[in-house]
Parts: structure tokens; C-alpha cells; sequence
């Protein structure tokens, strides 16, 4: 049963998503915003429970896994000028990038213009800043920083 479902959700998402590469996988109970941004590469899945809000494009790149309650945004607030609300504060949006070969832990947090560079692995509960970090890098911590290069 669990496998037609499978084959359902991502025949949908098909038609739905920017692009859906051959055997990606969308785990129970994820959240998806602006489904038309979002491209999800071959053989990539996104962890139950997960969260992408794609008011810009979110890439995910061929052989991506990622964990459960990954939450990604494409978009936030600009929050300088101080006789503005932040109510009323102008949303900024910028794309994220997710390579080929990723590993993305549980609990990971990606913010807007995050990109992580082929075959690297973001630790749990890191928070991903809007930066580019360099192919085959170990990446934790809040805010994420690069905390060895993979051998």
C-alpha cells in the first residue's frame, strides 16, 4: 500500500513541481508552498514531516537526502529600516541551491539564499545561513559553518 501511494504522490507532484526526477520520494506529512519553484532531482527525497516554502526556486540536485522536520524558506523580511513595521516590512526572496550527493540531517533549518555545493553533509539541527558553502564540506552549528571538508 505504501508503495502505490508513493507512486500516486509522486506522479502528482509530476505535474505540480517545477521538475520531479526519476524516483524521488516526498515522505508522509510534508508541507510544500509555491509547489511550481521547487525542482527535486533523481533518487532525492524530502524527510517526513518537512517544511519548503519556495516563494523563489528551491533546487535539490540528484541523490539528496534529507532528514525529517527540514524546514526551508526562500523568504524573508527586511527588517532595517526601523520606521517601518516588520509587519509591513518588504519580503526579500532569494533561491536555494541543494547540490548533487547531500545529506541534510534532521531538524535542519535552510535560509533564503543558502547553497550547499555537491556531496556535503549539514549536521542536525543546524541552521543553514543565505551563504554558499564550498563541495564536500561537514557543515553544523547555528549559524552553520564549515566544520571539516569530507576525505
Amino acid at each position: 500500500m505504501e508503495r502505490k501511494f508513493r507512486k500516486l504522490k509522486n506522479a502528482v507532484a509530476r505535474h505540480l513541481f517545477a521538475f520531479v526526477g526519476d524516483n524521488a520520494n516526498i515522505r508522509p506529512h510534508v508541507r510544500l508552498s509555491y509547489l511550481s519553484n521547487i525542482s527535486l532531482g533523481k533518487e532525492s527525497s524530502i524527510g517526513d514531516r518537512s517544511m519548503i516554502v519556495a516563494a523563489d526556486s528551491v533546487i535539490i540536485g540528484d541523490n539528496v537526502m534529507m532528514g525529517p522536520e527540514v524546514a526551508i524558506w526562500t523568504q524573508n523580511h527586511k527588517i532595517t529600516d526601523r520606521d517601518t513595521l516588520l509587519l509591513n516590512g518588504k519580503a526579500v526572496k532569494k533561491r536555494v541551491i541543494i547540490e548533487d550527493d547531500v545529506w541534510i540531517g534532521g531538524r535542519v533549518i535552510i535560509l533564503p539564499g543558502a547553497v550547499i555545493q555537491k556531496g556535503s553533509v549539514v549536521a542536525a539541527g543546524s541552521v543553514v545561513v543565505g551563504k554558499t558553502y564550498p563541495p564536500y564540506s561537514v557543515i553544523g552549528g547555528n549559524p552553520a559553518k564549515v566544520i571539516k571538508e569530507r576525505t
